[in-house]
């Protein structure tokens, strides 16, 4: 009996030391030191990971945020160092034509120079200088992966895992860190209207910008990284290559039912949705702005072009060709307007700075949103299960607005050569046809079916690198191949280079048996005729 209890007694103690080991560590994962890196000046490209950075906080880590607009909120174990010189510099492109034609090496090469002004500005900030002569240490680094990859060198700097994000899913840059394979057959350029569904001409087009794209990366855009990436970091422990190769996850913000299926490697995790508060409930409107709501008898329109676009920066005309499509509308509209006074402002449009838009494309009454098309923006107007109407600028815009087109939610059109009388037609057959309202439906049900919020998701994987000091056995051995081996163009070229031989071989050996054949039948009819002569 005594033998009894006394090894009860000490399987209780090996079972409480083990909890106890688990304890302190899942403890030193929840305080790990984590430096988040945003250079992008977008606001919606932040506040896509904002929520997902204040939760790893609110969970006992202690994270640090670079951005370029800093904040005046103090909260528990979250600080923000503010990079905020890059805004002068995006002020001069606030006014930049769109719509002005370029080739796509000119728009890859202004694209590769303002690039670069985000690293500097990043860089040159005091507040960046004095964290990185601080002496602190990071235990993981979170980098949103725009193509500012001199920056990338933080991590090393300070010793630490590297998770990116993305906040508009992948694209070839994204996935050449990862070492993922996307057929350019039914994967379109980012930057391109095209969808999944590409006839011959499509297919040719993508593979012809990809090969612009791969090209100038290696001679124009990545040259002049690694310059940055000397000039800022010159005692790095790594390469810029080794760098580029350091990344453990991937967190993208897409998912297969907002855009279509795609491979992914297993460290590549779709968080799109990342940035909806789905466990907060709808919150009422402003008195004002829920009057203009509710008592609107024809329903509501939501009108805005994002964080990106300020619609007081439009051209004249364009605005004027809003304010009589409105003027002729009998539904309300809400639109987001960064001044205080619209000139001539038709008396059924509500104009304000901000709006609180998940509230207003939650409320029944509105009916249609006119959106510039931006990710953030299609995947509310997807998760309130809202038509579109899609006005898109640049970027992933118009993919995106086409994506809605397909699927049966929303139309488009140019912003900057619709008329009125064009833009009036669309939204009414918006509104009137019942086939875009239920399509947003089911594509709101195909998206709000999943097993847990985007949101946990990337928690959990985040704090699974950290677990596992990196999370190394996810990394693909693609990462270690070279374009022709990655893309299997050495074992191709082998095999036909070794069947045109061997053709080549059975020709010739047929030439020569051909000839051999010939010069014996020559010579057995040459025999009888000499033997005739005789």
């Amino acid at each position: 009996m005594g033998r009894i209890c006394s090894g009860t007694a000490l399987g209780l103690l090996l079972i409480g030391l083990l909890l106890l080991f688990s304890a302190n560590a899942d403890e030193g994962v929840q305080s790990s030191r984590i430096l988040a890196v945003f250079p992008f000046p977008g606001r919606s490209q932040y506040i896509f990971a904002e929520q997902f950075l204040k939760e790893l906080a609110h969970r006992g880590h202690n994270v640090t945020v670079i951005n370029t607009f800093g904040s005046d909120e103090t909260e528990p174990n979250f600080r923000v160092i503010g990079a905020k010189k890059i805004h002068e510099i995006m002020a001069a492109f606030g006014n930049a034509d769109y719509n002005q034609a370029a080739s796509q090496w000119k728009v890859l090469t202004m694209t590769t120079e303002f690039l670069n002004l985000l690293t500097t500005s990043v860089l040159d900030e005091p507040a960046v200088k004095n964290l990185l002569h601080s002496g602190e240490k990071f235990d993981l680094v979170i980098m949103e992966t725009v193509q500012t990859e001199a920056l990338f060198g933080l991590s090393q700097h300070f010793g630490a895992e590297t998770i990116g994000i993305s906040s508009y899913g992948t694209d070839t840059h994204i996935d050449e860190l990862m070492g993922n394979l996307s057929p350019l057959s039914y994967n379109p350029m980012l930057l391109s209207s095209r969808t999944e569904r590409m006839d011959i001409k499509d297919r040719l087009r993508n593979v012809l910008e990809a090969c612009v794209m791969w090209l100038h990366k290696r001679v124009v855009h990545l040259p002049t990284q690694r310059d940055l990436y000397v000039k800022y970091f010159p005692t790095a422990r790594k390469s810029l290559d080794e760098v580029l190769d350091s990344f453990s996850l991937m967190l993208l913000g897409q998912h297969f039912s907002l855009s279509y299926p795609r491979p992914y490697l297993p460290n590549m995790i779709e968080v799109g949705g990342l940035h909806l508060q789905q466990q907060r409930k709808v919150q009422p409107l402003a008195k004002e702005l829920s009057e203009f709501v509710e008592q609107s008898e024809k329903g509501v329109i939501y009108f805005s072009m994002g964080s990106n676009i300020k619609s007081k920066d439009l051209p004249p005309a364009t605005r004027k060709v809003l304010m009589e499509t409105f003027a002729s509308l009998p539904q309300r509209v809400l639109w987001k307007f960064e001044d205080d006074q619209l000139p001539e402002k038709p008396s059924n449009v509500f104009i304000s700075k901000w709006f609180p838009q998940p509230d207003i494309l939650a409320h029944p009454n509105v009916k249609l949103f006119i959106t510039h098309g931006g990710l953030l923006s299609t995947i509310e107007s997807i998760y309130f299960g809202k038509p579109v109407l899609g006005l898109p600028i640049f970027y992933d815009q118009h993919l995106n607005v086409q994506r809605a087109k397909q699927a049966g939610y929303g139309l488009s059109a140019d912003i900057w050569s619709a008329n009125a009388t064009e833009l009036t037609s669309l939204i009414q057959e918006l509104l009137s046809n019942a086939s875009y309202a239920a399509a947003a439906q089911t594509k709101s049900k195909l998206f709000r079916d999943q097993k847990e919020p985007a949101l946990e998701r990337a928690i959990w994987w985040t704090e699974y690198v950290l677990r596992h000091k990196g999370a190394k056995h996810l990394r693909c051995a693609s990462r270690d191949l070279d374009f022709i081996q990655f893309h299997g163009l050495d074992t191709w070229g082998l095999l036909i280079a070794v069947t045109f031989a061997s053709i080549l071989i059975v020709v010739v050996a047929l030439k020569c048996l051909q000839r051999g054949l010939t010069y014996m039948i020559a010579n057995r009819r040459a025999g009888p005729s000499k033997l005739k002569t005789q």
